[in-house]
């Protein structure tokens, strides 16, 4: 593992790095494709930012809404870097709540927009992928396997590497297609491949939070979000049906 990057004097956090870069190369690959969903780059440039603002801002707030007794004591923890004092259930709230409000006010249609940024969703998901591999966490379960690699002290699955490849593999077979009609099917596409591929991966992780009977609740929560994202897909084909049958019942008549 590569926690720190050392530049001369300055040790720079690798995972935030690759963090930043996953965010620059995502805004890139979106912007080249925002036109093809009839949307404006500046203004999906905006709502990423914001959300982003909004993601960091929220999930330090809500750690300290959580933990105010230990804030108290030691105030400046509000500012500090340290990963650990970070909620991001609540960042994730807190970025949707925004990126809702913005589009709302923009104007954005829904489905397009979510179309138009998968590309970033899955580029973020790879960087996500890699901070872990560099600071060594969602580490793999114990392996005697010779493509393991060693993290605390105990050959691993490379369950990171696994989740990028998987990641890499839907970028290219959905997020950078040219756009799928109906509006929404390339997001819901991509939400259904992605939590497919995380009930599979879920079972090489040694870090894993079980439930009674062992049951991996990172497995559980890739069933529902795959169930409500197979859902919307037959929702929209459904929606496509109608529409169709609808023309062909005005032409006939």
């Amino acid at each position: 593992m590569f926690p720190t990057l050392q530049l001369g004097p300055l040790a720079i956090q690798s995972a935030g790095l690759l963090l930043l870069l996953s965010v620059w190369i995502g805004l890139t690959l979106m912007e080249k494709r925002a036109a093809a969903h009839g949307l404006k780059s500046d203004s999906l440039d905006s709502l990423i930012l914001l959300s982003l603002v909004g993601f960091v801002l929220g999930g330090r707030l809500a750690y300290a809404a959580i933990h105010l007794d230990s804030l108290r004591a030691s105030p400046l923890d509000l500012f500090s870097l340290d990963r650990a004092l970070f909620d991001t259930v609540g960042g994730l709230a807190a970025s949707l709540i925004v990126g809702l409000i913005y589009g709302q006010r923009k104007g954005l249609s829904f489905w397009p927009t979510l179309d138009a940024l998968t590309p970033f969703f899955a580029t973020l998901m790879i960087g996500i992928g890699a901070a872990h591999l560099a600071g060594g966490d969602a580490f793999g379960k114990e392996t005697s396997l010779p493509w393991g690699i060693e993290v605390r002290g105990v050959i691993r699955h490379p369950s990171q590497v696994y989740e990028i490849a998987a990641t890499l593999i839907i970028l290219f077979l959905v997020g950078l297609r040219s756009p799928l009609n109906p509006a929404g099917r390339q997001f819901l596409s991509f939400v259904a491949l992605s939590a497919g591929a995380s009930l599979f991966l879920e079972a090489f992780r040694g870090d894993s939070i079980l439930l009674f009977g062992g049951i991996r609740l990172g497995q559980v929560l890739a069933w529902i979000v795959l169930a409500v994202a197979l859902l919307g897909l037959e929702r929209l084909r459904g929606d496509k049906t109608n529409a169709k049958d609808g023309v062909g019942s005005e032409s006939n008549g």
